[in-house]
């Protein structure tokens, strides 16, 4: 996306998956992600989820210069996706994945096709980085809920972890699993077989439903 070069530096507005607008000052680009200063905070948005990106200069929007130090920041390579998700490992971020809700925790693996959070709430989590919108490191010196170092430790998880999401699933056979936050009824319950990209789940009732696994955006076990 050699175009943006253009943006560079200037107010813009962007549509995200979702319908979300998000606008702000385009501080860096790469291959397959985006970095924007809103004037609060930085967004890393893969373009994978971008819809449209325009130049817009809001003037009830005012954001100067300097800004803040960029948290993810390496000069020596273009950014990627990838790797930035790697530089922000256990490094607590506030990541966006399903409609408005936010998940705040901190990253400790990247896989092939997902990664693995951990989150004070949901504890570990597994995350499709086709369904990740844009995500948030958090300043310094700050934790998620205000919560201590002492009972937000690095918890490494302790599944022995498959290189896709699928792998990792079938592993996970026989167990009680949550997808996507529970925002389906159908999609809590026991997991019982993974194949050829397909969950079959056991929700409750004993009714017995087929989740694609390619759409599947979290993964937790309650």
């Amino acid at each position: 996306m050699d175009q943006l070069k253009s943006l560079l530096g200037k107010q813009i507005k962007l549509e995200v998956s979702g319908g979300t607008i998000v606008q702000g000052v385009l501080v860096d680009f790469g291959i397959d992600i985006v970095v924007i200063y809103t004037g609060k905070e930085y967004l890393y948005i893969p373009h994978l989820h971008i819809h449209h990106i325009k130049l817009h200069i809001d003037p009830t929007i005012q954001i100067t210069s300097p800004f803040p130090e960029v948290p993810l920041h390496n000069e020596e390579t273009m950014i990627s996706y990838r790797k930035t998700l790697l530089n922000a490992k256990s490094r607590f971020v506030e990541i966006y994945v399903i409609g408005n809700k936010s998940i705040h925790g901190y990253i400790t693996s990247v896989l092939n096709d997902y990664f693995v959070f951990y989150s004070p709430v949901y504890k570990t989590m597994l995350i499709s980085l086709n369904h990740l919108k844009w995500f948030t490191p958090y300043q310094k010196n700050i934790t998620p809920y205000t919560l201590g170092n002492d009972v937000l430790p690095v918890q490494p998880t302790s599944l022995a972890l498959q290189r896709s999401l699928e792998e990792q699933l079938k592993k996970m056979e026989g167990h009680l699993v949550i997808f996507d936050l529970g925002d389906h009824p159908m999609k809590i319950g026991l997991l019982k077989q993974v194949q050829n990209n397909i969950v079959q789940l056991v929700t409750a009732s004993g009714e017995s439903v087929y989740w694609k696994v390619i759409h599947l955006k979290t993964v937790h076990f309650p």
